[in-house]
């Protein structure tokens, strides 16, 4: 291993233990600060600035934010070594955005894999062709989000188009060893059939991927909002129903895909 790897700096926000929804088995996620999109619906609004800032929690003050190096996180992540044999999970980067320090991640992921880890990203996909393209040789997975094919309206709701996206998405499915497109249903932004229907069409005619997964709208991330004086947008929006959701993995499905509600 490159020892000079270990010493490799990064900003993250949080390091969660034992998830089993954010990839393959039993998983520790690294949240990275820093986002190039600003998604109205985003559950973690403390990931979107690179910038170290503070949050309030109930009746408390919680500063958001760390620098660390990548030796240290990777101690973190080698402490459910065990669980990760025995479910076939391991290290998923989340955000914030990864692409958006792709040294400390590359090196992250690098060591990772160095120990025997399963390396996943969760990934927007907005970033320099170039970059996406030193990340993949370290990555056993990546779950990519595909918010919307109109570039107009994803521009919109997300602050970027989609074009930088999707040309992504193709680079990704030509050279992963595996990705699985992810979808975030959003009401009035793509909960609609046709919508679907357009991701999925694109999804399938990427080379390699047969994955799709559908993420229903939550607002478990509104307190957020709050404590950070920040408005949230999306408060009239309801989730949409577990029948719609049948109803748009069915489309998705119509495609040849394997598709599934959440994952």
């Amino acid at each position: 291993m490159d020892t000079s790897l270990l010493s490799v700096t990064g900003r993250i926000f949080d390091i969660q233990r034992f998830s089993t929804h954010d990839g393959s088995g039993i998983r520790t996620l690294v949240f990275l600060k820093g986002c190039y999109l600003r998604c109205r619906w985003c559950c973690n609004p403390e990931s979107q600035l690179y910038d170290i800032q503070t949050m309030k929690v109930g009746d408390t003050v919680k500063t958001i934010g760390r620098d660390v190096t990548v030796g240290d996180v990777l101690k973190e992540v080698l402490r459910d070594r065990l669980y990760y044999r025995r479910s076939g999970g391991g290290v998923t980067l989340s955000g914030g955005e990864s692409l958006a320090q792709p040294d400390f991640a590359v090196a992250l992921l690098t060591v990772c894999q160095e120990n025997g880890v399963h390396t996943a990203i969760e990934t927007t996909g907005f970033a320099p062709p170039e970059v996406v393209e030193r990340f993949l040789p370290v990555l056993d997975c990546v779950l990519m989000d595909i918010k919307h094919m109109d570039s107009q309206k994803h521009q919109e709701f997300t602050s970027q188009p989609n074009e930088r996206i999707l040309q992504n998405a193709r680079l990704i499915a030509e050279k992963a060893k595996r990705l699985i497109v992810r979808v975030p249903v959003i009401p009035t932004f793509n909960d609609t059939e046709a919508e679907i229907g357009a991701i999925a069409s694109f999804t399938a005619s990427l080379p390699n991927v047969t994955e799709i997964h559908l993420l229903p709208y939550h607002r478990m991330g509104k307190d957020k909002y709050i404590g950070l004086d920040r408005e949230y947008t999306m408060d009239h929006i309801l989730p949409p129903t577990p029948e719609h959701m049948e109803l748009l993995r069915r489309k998705a499905e119509s495609y040849g895909l394997k598709a599934l509600i959440g994952g």
